[in-house]
């Protein structure tokens, strides 16, 4: 499964990409993809996990241990399992 990362991306020790999954509504559990996209400026903390089809938008911060099970907007900071957006991330000149 191929993912997509941009320029100026972080992804911290520890950091768990997770592009697939099993399908458990199906009693065989076929094994079912979903790329990751992780945008310009996105940091992924350390022991995190970013789970099967998950857009980490631009300038977006996935903090330590958290997990991200849907998409992270734009310069977001994300806490928490399942992770929620804690702030607005300021970046200065």
């Amino acid at each position: 499964m191929s993912s997509h990362w941009g320029s100026n991306v972080c992804i911290s020790h520890g950091a768990l990409l997770l592009t697939g999954n099993h399908d458990y509504t199906i009693s065989s559990m076929p094994y079912r993809n979903a790329p990751i996209k992780i945008e310009d400026g996105a940091w992924v903390g350390a022991k995190t996990t970013v789970c099967p089809g998950v857009t980490v938008h631009r300038n977006a911060i996935l903090t330590v241990g958290s997990v991200a099970t849907k998409d992270m907007e734009q310069n977001g900071i994300y806490q928490g399992n399942p992770a929620v957006k804690i702030r607005e991330r300021k970046i200065k000149n």
